[in-house]
C-alpha cells in the first residue's frame, strides 16, 4: 500500500476516533462526569489536531480533506453507536395504559423495576401514570415488557441527568 493512501486512511481513522470520543464526551458532560469528560477531551484535542495538521499542510491534495469529512462523519455514527451500546446514566420512562395500567403495574415491580403510579387526567378520562427511573442499560428490556402487555401504550422515555435515592434493584429478565 502506497504511503499517500496510508496517509488518507490514518486520516480518516483519526477522524473517526477524535469525532466518537467527542460525542461520549459530550455525552458524560451532560451526565455529571467532568473529569472522565476531561480527560477524554485530552486525547479528543490530540488526535483532532494531528489529523487537521494533515489536511491543512496538504490543501492542494482534495482526497485528504475527502478522507478528513468521511472521518468525521463516520466518527459520530460510531460515537452514537457505541454511546448506544454503554447506555451511560439514567433513563425517566412515563407509561400511560388506558386498560391495562394495573397488570403493567403488577409486572414491572414483578420484574424488579421500581414504579410510582400517579394519577393524571386526559382528553379521555383518568388514567394512571407509571413513572418509572431506570437504567439506561435496562430500557429496552423495560420496553419490551410494557410493549408486551400493552401494545396500546403511550410511553415516553427522557434522559435523567441525575438521580438521589429511590428503588433500584437487579433487573429480572424477560
Amino acid at each position: 500500500m502506497s504511503m499517500l493512501v496510508l496517509s488518507y486512511l490514518l486520516i480518516f481513522a483519526a477522524r473517526v476516533g477524535d469525532v466518537t470520543l467527542s460525542t461520549i464526551r459530550i455525552l458524560l458532560l451532560m451526565r455529571g462526569k467532568a473529569l472522565l469528560a476531561s480527560v477524554i477531551g485530552f486525547f479528543e484535542v490530540t488526535i483532532f489536531i494531528l489529523a487537521l495538521n494533515q489536511v491543512v499542510g496538504n490543501l492542494d491534495d482534495p482526497f485528504r480533506l475527502l478522507a478528513y469529512a468521511l472521518g468525521f462523519a463516520t466518527g459520530n455514527f460510531v460515537g452514537s453507536r457505541l454511546e448506544e451500546r454503554l447506555a451511560l446514566g439514567f433513563a425517566t420512562v412515563q407509561v400511560i395504559s388506558t386498560g391495562k395500567s394495573a397488570e403493567l403495574l403488577e409486572q414491572i415491580r414483578e420484574r424488579g423495576f421500581g414504579v410510582t403510579a400517579l394519577e393524571g387526567c386526559g382528553r379521555e378520562g383518568t388514567y394512571q401514570i407509571l413513572h418509572v427511573l431506570l437504567k439506561r442499560r435496562d430500557l429496552p428490556c423495560f420496553l419490551a415488557l410494557a410493549r408486551r402487555i400493552d401494545e396500546q401504550a403511550f410511553i415516553s422515555v427522557m434522559d435523567t441527568r441525575r438521580i438521589f435515592g429511590g428503588y433500584f434493584s437487579r433487573i429480572k429478565g424477560n
